[in-house]
C-alpha cells in the first residue's frame, strides 16, 4: 500500500468522540507490524466506549530510555456532513484537490501518525539504537487527552524527549497555554421552583424573550469571537435586580465563544431571592478575575495574558447550569490559578451555587536553548523550513508528559487557524512529505 492510499483508508475510519478509536487503532496497529515493528494495543474502555492506544517498536523489548513520537488518532466530531463540500458531504471520504488531502482527520492529526510510521520504517529494525524511538498513536486528545493519562497511569513508555503531533504548519511549538473547565450550578429558590410550576399551567404569560447573537471561536482565542452569553449577562444586569428568570440557554459546549443566547424574564413577579441577583454576582467575579488577568503578561503567547470563557449556559428543572474554561500561560503560577479557582469557589457557595473543575492541565514551555528545542530548529534550518518556534494558546498531551517530567515540542504538517475543527480541514502533500523528511533528521540526531 502506498502512503496517499493509507492517507486515504485513515480518514475513511471513524474516530470521532462519539464513536472512539478501536476500529482505527485495529488498522494503526496492523499497518505498523506489516511495516516491521513490535506493536502493543493498549485497550481500554471509557465510558461506554472502547478505546485503545497503540505502542509500536523497532525493538522487541521495552528498553529503559526512549524517545516518544506520539500523535492521537481521535478527531473532532464532524458536525453536519452537508458542509463538507470538498469531499462531497462525507468528511471520511479523503478528496485530493490541487495537491491537498482534505477530510476530517487529515491536519488534526491522524495523517501525522502515518508520517512519523513512514519515517520510523525506513530505518528497519536492525540498528544499535542510542535512545530507541517508540511510536504511539493515543485516543481522547480531543475528550480531555485521556489516552495520554492511561498512557502514563499504567507505565507504558520510558521517554525522555518526545515530539508531539499537533498541526502546525511545519513550525516547531515550544510552549503552550495550560486549562480548567469549570461548571457552575446555580439552584432556584423553592419560591421560584413553585413559580415555575404555576407559570407552565397558565393559558396566558407575563414573560418577555430576548436572542442575544455573537460570533463562535474557539475558547483558546477569544479575541475573534464575540459572546452571545456575556452579551445576555450584561443585559441582566441593567435589569433590577428583582427579575424573574424564567429561561437561560446559549452555547454548544464549554469549549467555544457561544454565538447565541436566548433569556426569558418575567418582570412582574416578585421573588424574595431571585436567581438573577445570584448570577449577577457571579458575573461580577468574574468580570473582576478578567481585568486581574491583565496583570499576568506572556508575551510568547497571543492573546499574551490567560483569558476565560463562559461557552454554555442551559436551564434544567432545578438549577441554571453555567460551563467554561480558561486558559493559561505558563508564567502563571499553580499557587496563582488555586487562587483564582478558590475566590470562584467562594462566591458561588456565598449565592448557594456550587464550583467544581472538572479538568484542568498544566501549562508547558521547553526553552528554546534545550537540547531537543535547539536540535529540532537546526533541523528545519537545515531543511530551509522556518526555525523561528511558536507557541500554542491551546492545549495538548505535552501538557500531561511534561507533568512526568519528559522533555517535549509540538509539530506537524497542517495549518491551524481557519482549518482544523472546520469542514474545509485539509493538508499539502508536499508538507507531508517535509514532515516524513524532518522526522527521519529528529529519528536520526537523537536516537542513532
Amino acid at each position: 500500500m502506498d502512503f496517499i492510499e493509507a492517507c486515504r483508508q485513515l480518514i475513511a475510519i471513524d474516530s470521532s468522540p462519539t464513536h472512539g478509536n478501536k476500529e482505527l487503532s485495529k488498522w494503526v496497529a496492523a499497518f505498523c507490524r506489516q511495516r516491521g515493528l513490535h506493536v502493543e494495543e493498549q485497550e481500554e474502555v471509557v465510558g461506554d466506549l472502547e478505546q485503545a492506544n497503540v505502542i509500536a517498536r523497532p525493538v522487541a523489548e521495552r528498553p529503559e530510555a526512549e524517545f516518544l513520537l506520539q500523535t492521537h488518532l481521535d478527531t473532532v466530531d464532524p458536525g453536519p456532513f452537508s458542509l463538507w463540500t470538498d469531499t462531497g458531504s462525507n468528511p471520511f471520504d479523503a478528496h485530493i484537490i490541487d495537491g491537498k488531502i482534505h477530510g476530517l482527520g487529515a491536519a488534526d492529526v491522524k495523517l501525522d501518525f502515518l508520517c512519523k510510521l513512514e519515517a520510523l520504517a525506513s530505518f528497519g529494525t536492525h540498528r544499535a539504537w542510542r535512545l530507541p524511538p517508540v511510536l504511539v498513536g493515543t485516543f481522547g486528545e480531543e475528550s480531555g487527552m485521556q489516552g495520554a493519562l492511561k498512557l502514563i497511569r499504567k507505565n507504558k513508555i520510558s521517554a525522555k524527549m518526545a515530539m508531539i503531533g499537533e498541526p502546525s504548519d511545519l513550525r516547531v511549538i515550544n510552549a503552550a497555554k495550560g486549562f480548567a473547565s469549570v461548571e457552575i450550578r446555580v439552584p432556584f429558590s423553592d419560591e421560584e421552583m413553585r413559580y415555575r410550576e404555576e407559570h407552565n399551567l397558565r393559558e396566558s404569560t407575563s414573560t418577555q424573550s430576548k436572542i442575544f447573537r455573537g460570533k463562535a471561536a474557539h475558547s483558546s482565542t477569544p479575541h475573534l469571537g464575540e459572546s452571545a452569553i456575556a452579551k445576555m449577562f450584561e443585559y441582566l444586569m441593567m435589569l433590577p435586580d428583582s427579575v424573574n428568570v424564567m429561561e437561560m440557554d446559549g452555547g454548544i459546549n464549554f469549549n467555544t465563544v457561544p454565538s447565541h443566547a436566548f433569556l426569558e424574564i418575567d418582570m412582574v413577579t416578585q421573588i424574595a431571592e431571585p436567581i438573577s441577583r445570584k448570577i449577577a454576582n457571579i458575573y461580577r467575579a468574574v468580570k473582576a478575575l478578567e481585568l486581574e488577568f491583565l496583570d499576568h503578561k506572556d508575551d510568547d503567547f497571543y492573546p499574551t495574558t490567560p483569558t476565560l470563557n463562559i461557552g454554555l449556559i442551559r436551564t434544567n428543572e432545578g438549577d441554571i447550569q453555567i460551563s467554561g474554561s480558561c486558559r493559561i500561560p505558563p508564567v502563571i503560577t499553580h499557587e496563582i490559578y488555586e487562587g483564582w479557582m478558590d475566590r470562584l469557589r467562594q462566591v458561588c457557595e456565598a449565592n448557594g451555587a456550587t464550583f467544581r473543575v472538572n479538568d484542568y492541565k498544566k501549562p508547558f514551555r521547553t526553552e528554546v536553548t534545550s537540547i531537543l528545542a535547539k536540535g529540532c530548529l537546526d533541523e528545519l534550518r537545515a531543511m530551509g523550513l522556518d526555525d523561528k518556534p511558536i507557541t500554542q494558546a491551546s492545549t495538548n498531551e505535552a501538557s500531561i508528559f511534561t507533568r512526568v517530567g519528559i522533555e517535549c515540542v509540538c509539530f506537524g504538517p497542517g495549518k491551524r487557524e481557519g482549518n482544523v475543527h472546520t469542514p474545509q480541514e485539509h493538508v499539502s502533500i508536499e508538507d507531508l512529505h517535509k514532515a516524513i523528511e524532518f522526522y527521519k533528521r529528529i529519528i536520526e540526531r537523537f536516537c542513532l
